[in-house]
């Protein structure tokens, strides 16, 4: 445990930011569930519907740095590809 107050401040802080980064990573987690769901149900227009909301979702994480930008890159290009393959 931090025994500087110094210490504990950054303890804060870290806690902050292991909360924030969680909540999106869940949010991530949850539109890129949204995108295989849609393709599964063979529903294109859909697909590409939420596929742009979750590009948005992602591309916001990685700007905040919860993901790295070629983490956040390969999972959008992963999803594109499976949505343009319904074509």
């Amino acid at each position: 445990m931090a025994n500087h107050k110094s210490a504990e401040k950054r303890a804060r802080q870290g806690e902050k930011r292991r909360m924030r980064n969680a909540s999106a990573k869940a949010r991530v987690k949850t539109s890129v569930k949204a995108v295989l769901n849609s393709i599964e149900e063979k529903d294109s227009e859909k697909s590409r519907d939420i596929l742009l909301d979750t590009t948005k979702i992602i591309d916001k994480a990685a700007a905040r740095g919860i993901f790295h930008k070629k983490t956040a890159a390969r999972k959008i290009s992963r999803l594109t590809k499976k949505v343009n393959a319904l074509e």
